[in-house]
C-alpha cells in the first residue's frame, strides 16, 4: 500500500515534466501492486526459512537479504530495464508511461528491502512460528516429488511443453494492430449508440472521415484556373478509387493557399480494407508530391496529403510495428547480458530469455483468439473483429517480461546456490525448485488476481492489457517455471553453468546468491552495535 501510494506520486511527478497518457497511474498501480507483494513474500519467506533451520531473528534477518534482498535488487532492476525500453520507441507519448511504470517498481523494490525488514524486526519470530513447525514435520514435500518426476521423464515433458507454448502462440501470425474505434465500447452507452446510429444512417465510414489536403497556388487568373483544375482532378480521383462511399466538395481556405476535401471510406475506421485505402491514396499522390518538393515537373497530376484521425491511427499502427523488433531485441540482449553476469553462465540465460519470449508469444496468441477473432468473447464482453491496439504487445512485453523474469531470478538463484555448494545439478535442481515453486506459486496467484480484476473494467484497451498481462503470468509460472525449467536443466545438464573461460576473466563478478554462515553465535561479528541495527 505504502508502494502504490508513493508510486501514484511519482507519475503525477513525471506527468508535470512529460507527456503521460491518463491511464499511466492504472498501469503503475497495477504493476506496483503486483511486484510489491510480490518482493515483500519472497524476502518474508527466506526470513521464515531460516528461522526454521534455528537462526536468530537478526541472523535471520541477515540471511534473507543477503540472498532474497540482493535477488529482489537485481530482479526489479531487470524490470526497470524492461519499462525503461519503452523510450526506445521514440514516441514522446510513452515518455510518461515508462518513467511512472519504471518509478512504481523502483519504489516497490525500495519497500522491499527498507521498509518490510523493519516490520520483521518488529514481529521477530512470531512471522516463522508456523515455518519452524512445518519444517520439523515433513522435509520431503510435493514440489521434491513432482520436482523428481519431470527429472525422470524431462525429454517428454519438454517437449509436451514446448508443443503446448507454440499452440498457444498461432494465432500471434493473424495478429493485427490497428486501434479500435468506438464500436467496440460497451453496449448502452451513449457513445456505442451515437456509433451505430451514424453508421446505420450513412454507412460505417462516416465514423472514420479521411481529410485530403490540397496546396494551391494563389495568385491571378492562370493560377486560380490550375487551382480549379487540380481540385476538380483530385475529386474525380477520390470518387473513383475501390473503398471510397463519398466525396464532400472542396473547401478552399480564405487565402487561396490550400484545400480541404473529406472523403468517407465504404468501411469503418478499424478494418484493415480502411487502412489499406489509406496506403492506396497515398501511394497515389507520393510520387507526385515529391516531385513537386524536388521543382520537378508536375505534368504527372496534381499533389495531396492524406490525413485525419483515421490516417493518424495508421499511422501510428504502422509506426509500432516497424519500432517493436528494435524494442524487443534491446530488452532480450540487456537482460541476457545481466542474467550472465549473476550466473555465470551463456546457456542459463540464453534459455531464460528463448523461454521467457516464447510464454509471451503464447499470451499473445491468446489475446489475438479472444480480442480479435472473438473466440469466448462474450465471457470477457469484447466483440469479434476488432484489432489489437497497436501500442498494447509493445506494454505487455515490456511489464511481463520483467515479471518473469522475476520468477527466473528468484528460481535460478536458489539453484545456482545449491549447485555452487554441492555441484550436483539434479539434487539442485531439485532442491532449488522445491524451495521456491511454493512461493512463486502464491505471488503468481496474487499476479493474476491483480492483473485479472482489470478485465473487469469497461475501457476495452484497460481490459486488454490486464488479460495479457495476467495470461501471461499464468503460463510463465506454471508452464514455463514450473515444468520447462527443471526440465530442460535436467536435460542440459552441468552443461547449465557453462562459461568459456576468457569470457569468465573479462565479465565483472556479480552475486546475488551470497551463502550465509550455517553458524553465526555473534551478531556483532557482522552487525557492529545493537544501536546500529536498530537504527537501519
Amino acid at each position: 500500500l505504502v508502494g502504490v501510494a508513493a508510486a501514484g506520486a511519482g507519475v503525477g511527478l513525471w506527468a508535470a515534466a512529460v507527456p503521460t497518457p491518463e491511464f499511466t497511474t492504472q498501469v503503475a498501480v497495477m504493476i506496483g501492486l503486483g511486484v510489491g507483494i510480490d518482493y515483500a513474500v519472497f524476502i518474508i519467506t527466506r526470513y521464515r526459512e531460516a528461522l526454521a533451520l534455528g537462526r536468530a531473528a537478526d541472523i535471520a534477518m541477515l540471511e534473507a537479504m543477503r540472498t532474497a534482498g540482493r535477488a529482489v535488487v537485481f530482479a526489479g532492476s531487470i524490470v526497470v530495464v524492461s519499462l525503461l525500453g519503452m523510450l526506445l520507441m521514440g514516441l514522446s507519448f510513452f515518455y510518461g508511461l515508462a518513467l511512472g511504470s519504471a518509478t512504481a517498481v523502483l519504489i516497490a523494490v525500495l519497500a522491499a528491502v527498507t521498509l518490510v525488514p523493519a516490520l520483521l524486526a518488529i514481529v521477530g519470530q512470531r512471522v516463522g512460528k508456523r515455518a519452524i513447525r512445518v519444517a520439523h514435520s515433513a522435509r520431503e514435500t510435493m514440489w521434491h516429488r513432482w520436482a523428481r518426476l519431470v527429472q525422470r521423464r524431462a525429454s517428454a515433458f519438454a517437449a509436451g511443453g514446448f508443443a503446448l507454448l507454440l499452440a498457444l502462440a498461432v494465432p500471434v501470425v493473424g495478429m493485427r494492430l490497428a486501434s479500435a474505434d468506438l464500436g467496440t465500447t460497451r453496449e448502452g452507452t451513449t457513445t456505442r449508440i451515437a456509433y451505430d446510429r451514424l453508421a446505420s444512417a450513412f454507412g460505417p465510414g462516416v465514423n472514420g472521415p479521411l481529410v485530403i489536403a490540397v496546396p494551391l497556388a494563389p495568385g491571378g487568373s492562370d493560377s486560380a484556373l490550375n487551382a480549379t483544375e487540380n481540385l476538380a482532378g483530385i475529386e474525380q480521383e477520390l470518387a473513383s478509387t475501390p473503398g471510397v462511399a463519398r466525396v464532400l466538395p472542396a473547401q478552399v481556405s480564405p487565402d487561396g493557399s490550400a484545400a480541404q476535401i473529406t472523403l468517407f471510406p465504404t468501411t469503418g475506421p478499424q478494418d484493415e480494407a480502411t487502412s489499406d485505402l489509406v496506403h492506396r491514396l497515398r501511394a497515389e499522390f507520393a510520387d507526385r508530391t515529391r516531385a513537386d518538393e524536388l521543382g520537378q515537373d508536375m505534368n504527372d497530376g496534381p499533389r495531396a496529403y492524406v490525413g485525419g484521425m483515421t490516417a493518424s491511427d495508421v499511422d501510428f499502427a504502422d509506426l509500432m510495428s516497424s519500432r517493436l523488433p528494435i524494442f524487443i531485441g534491446s530488452v532480450l540482449a540487456a537482460s541476457f547480458v545481466l542474467l550472465m553476469l549473476v550466473f555465470r553462465s551463456v546457456l542459463v540465460p540464453l534459455k531464460a530469455v528463448l523461454l521467457n519470449l516464447l510464454s509471451i508469444s503464447a499470451a499473445y496468441g491468446l489475446m489475438v483468439a479472444i480480442f480479435q477473432w472473438g473466440w469466448f468473447g462474450g465471457v470477457f464482453g469484447v466483440a469479434e473483429g476488432a484489432p489489437i491496439e497497436p501500442w498494447a504487445p509493445m506494454m505487455l512485453f515490456a511489464i511481463v517480461f520483467g515479471l518473469s523474469m522475476d520468477y527466473e531470478v528468484f528460481l535460478l538463484s536458489s539453484v545456482h546456490e545449491r549447485f555452487r555448494r554441492s555441484g550436483d545439478n539434479s539434487a539442485a535442481v531439485v532442491e532449488g525448485l522445491a524451495s521456491t515453486a511454493r512461493v512463486i506459486s502464491a505471488a503468481a496467484l496474487i499476479m493474476v488476481a491483480v492483473f485479472g480484476a482489470f478485465v473487469a473494467n469497461d475501457e476495452r484497451s484497460i481490459k486488454l492489457i490486464g488479460f495479457g498481462l495476467a495470461a501471461a503470468v499464468f503460463i510463465d509460472a506454471t508452464l514455463v517455471r514450473m515444468l520447462l525449467v527443471p526440465a530442460t536443466m535436467e536435460l542440459l545438464g552441468n552443461r547449465n553453468w557453462w562459461m568459456p573461460r576468457w569470457l569468465d576473466r573479462v565479465l565483472p563478478h556479480l552475486h546475488i546468491d551470497a551463502d550465509a554462515p550455517e553458524h553465526i553465535d555473534d551478531v556483532e561479528s557482522f552487525i557492529p552495535t545493537r544501536q546500529a541495527a536498530n537504527a537501519v
